[in-house]
């Protein structure tokens, strides 16, 4: 979708080049939401991440396992959105 709209963008493969706790803080802080906001369940639940684990740890644990954040995700410098569905990111990027 970026690459039809003349969107210049940088693409990071979670997988290969996972975010690191400080950038998880980061992202969060830049979507305006908490670690559970983006947490997907059935991952957590495969890893045995329950609702006792404190969001500090679940930070720690969303660098360790990258599958633990939903996706995707699209940063604008300050700005970040849940790109789901994939619609949004076309009124996000006309917003800035």
């Amino acid at each position: 979708m970026l690459k039809e709209h003349g969107v210049d963008y940088v693409y990071r493969e979670y997988t290969k080049e996972p975010l690191t706790r400080a950038e998880v803080v980061d992202v969060l802080g830049k979507l305006g939401v908490g670690p559970r906001d983006v947490l997907r369940a059935r991952d957590a639940k495969a890893l045995g991440v329950g609702p006792e684990v404190d969001d500090d740890a679940l930070v720690g644990l969303m660098a360790e396992h990258p599958g633990l954040l939903q996706r995707p995700i699209v940063i604008d410098g300050d700005r970040a959105i849940m790109a789901r569905p994939a619609d949004l990111i076309e009124d996000f990027l006309s917003a800035s």
